[in-house]
């Protein structure tokens, strides 16, 4: 296991004790799943990523995660939410979203980009007397399958 996966596998237990909850084997294979194919994920897709999840259990771990700052919940315009490990211990990064299939597609803007945007979102929430934490940024539209 490298360096950095251990160090999130410490961070994900630290996080889940911090609220009350351990860091059972089931919640260590979704945060596997996840780190493995670094895309948001369906239930379903998580499921069929690891066989050995049991689908009654793997909803209640993912709320788990969710309540801990592990994982993060996308909603989107399809039936099934998607989950992906919470940004600070990913990368930063926006997703496409898809308003006709739901799927989830993650991106990043260039460093200039990225400045532009803090900028003009700073400006807004010191006009709005908003203190900002980080910000997220989803494109909402069609993807390329549903044209």
């Amino acid at each position: 296991m490298t360096a950095v996966a251990t160090d999130l596998h410490t961070t994900a237990a630290r996080r889940l004790a911090a609220s009350g909850q351990r860091y059972t084997s089931s919640r260590r294979a979704i945060v596997e799943v996840l780190v493995r194919t670094q895309a948001p994920m369906t239930l379903p897709d998580i499921l069929s990523a690891d066989t050995t999840l049991a689908q009654s259990s793997a909803y209640r771990n993912l709320s788990e995660l969710i309540a801990a700052d592990v994982v993060h919940r996308i909603v989107t315009t399809d039936e099934h939410a998607h989950f992906e490990l919470a940004e600070d211990l990913t990368e930063h990064h926006h997703h496409l979203i898809c308003s006709s299939c739901g799927s989830v597609t993650d991106f990043q803007v260039p460093a200039a980009v990225e400045a532009e945007l803090d900028r003009a979102l700073g400006q807004i929430a010191e006009r709005e007397t908003f203190a900002v934490d980080h910000h997220r940024l989803d494109l909402v539209g069609r993807c390329q399958n549903c044209g």
